[in-house]
């Protein structure tokens, strides 16, 4: 049964970091790339930041692109986000999933989230 547990979020100040944790309960996890989501208030879901099973092949949202970093521990079925010079914009609830392709994102399950707040 697959579950994805995301935690770490907060309230933070504008130019302040945090880092959001996932923990993917899935057989396939070293094997699957994994990817943040995100959802601002009143917006649909945006993509953030995609990484591969062996942690080598990264992408980011020009967004977020030369503050975030997404990493993986596959030891541990786990993936990361820390964030750094947050930005009001990135307010917004996170999520992980294995990257499924956009046209399957109202199917697919996200797991409850983690709210991350930035305001001052």
């Amino acid at each position: 049964q697959v579950q994805l547990v995301e935690s770490g979020g907060g309230l933070v100040q504008p130019g302040g970091s945090l880092r959001v944790s996932c923990t993917a309960s899935i057989f396939t996890f070293s094997s699957s790339y994994m990817a943040w989501v995100r959802q601002a208030p009143g917006r649909g879901l945006e993509w953030v930041s995609r990484i591969s099973p062996g942690g080598t092949t990264i992408r980011y949202a020009d967004s977020v692109t030369g503050r975030f970093t997404i990493s993986r521990d596959s030891a541990k079925n786990m993936v990361y986000l820390q964030m750094n010079s947050l930005k009001p914009e990135d307010t917004a609830v996170y999520y992980c999933n294995t990257d499924p392709p956009r046209r399957l994102w109202s199917s697919v399950y996200w797991g409850q989230g983690t709210q991350v707040t930035v305001s001052s």
